[in-house]
């Protein structure tokens, strides 16, 4: 069964890793610690250097094992979040094949992010909270698993312009909704912390800031059209989340 870990715990036991998780672990210090500090996602990057994130490896984002795997991570990893610190985020980085690197488009990875999140949410045996809206239109719902709800973010190998969803593998975060508590557009640092990533995404991706970026609750905000951007403003008419959902559940009855 695959682990959680610490930044600590890899630097750790990093030479018992598999080769492809060195390389990955290795990427993204890389990426969010940069010596120029230019990553856009600055709570992400305080919270890498603070040792607040949590790790996971999962299998080939294709496989029935990644959403186990997922699954099993997102189950540990909500009953400690809270005790990992203010920029709390859990990075879940999938075992990526040459196959899947040279031959899939940034749209056929939006396809895959959503089934994969359908397949996850299916190994989730909890109720869906109460006070989270199960209508993904509604500007109160939210990813959810194991009665916790998330901001769920992908970047994947095929983003080019939108580097700040760019990655070398197929790359998962779910950053716990209690995070924006206090960094939200009701709070002076919430307002500055905006400012600051709409700054940094001007010069860090080769094209605008997508136009779905607003934060939760806004008037007008629906979560899902931010947890996978593509690199031109293009978004979905409907979530695709439910409509896989309910096609899933239709499959298995």
């Amino acid at each position: 069964m695959t682990e959680l870990f610490s930044a600590d715990q890899i630097k750790h036991r990093f030479e018992q890793l598999p080769n492809w998780q060195q390389d990955a672990y290795l990427k993204f210090s890389n990426m969010i610690a940069d010596d120029g500090n230019t990553y856009p996602c600055v709570p992400g990057r305080i919270g890498f250097l603070s040792g607040h994130l949590r790790f996971g490896f999962a299998h080939d984002p294709r496989s029935q094992e990644a959403a186990r795997d997922i699954a099993h991570l997102l189950g540990q990893y909500g009953r400690i979040s809270r005790d990992t610190g203010q920029y709390a985020s859990l990075v879940i980085i999938c075992d990526t094949p040459k196959e899947l690197l040279e031959h899939t488009s940034v749209e056929q990875y939006q396809s895959l992010f959503w089934e994969l999140l359908s397949r996850i949410t299916a190994q989730d045996v909890s109720p869906w909270p109460e006070h989270i809206s199960t209508e993904p239109n509604d500007s109160t719902w939210e990813f959810c698993f194991d009665g916790e709800p998330y901001f769920c973010f992908c970047a994947t190998p095929a983003h080019k312009l939108r580097a700040s969803r760019h990655f070398p593998y197929f790359m998962l975060a779910f950053q716990p909704r209690w995070v924006f508590e206090s960094i939200n557009d009701s709070t002076p640092l919430g307002r500055k912390m905006k400012t600051l990533i709409r700054k940094r995404l001007t010069d860090y991706d080769a094209v605008p800031a997508h136009p779905s970026l607003k934060w939760y609750g806004q008037e007008g905000n629906l979560e899902w059209k931010q947890y996978f951007l593509s690199d031109d403003e293009q978004t979905p008419s409907k979530c695709p989340f439910m409509r896989m959902k309910q096609a899933m559940h239709r499959w298995t009855k």
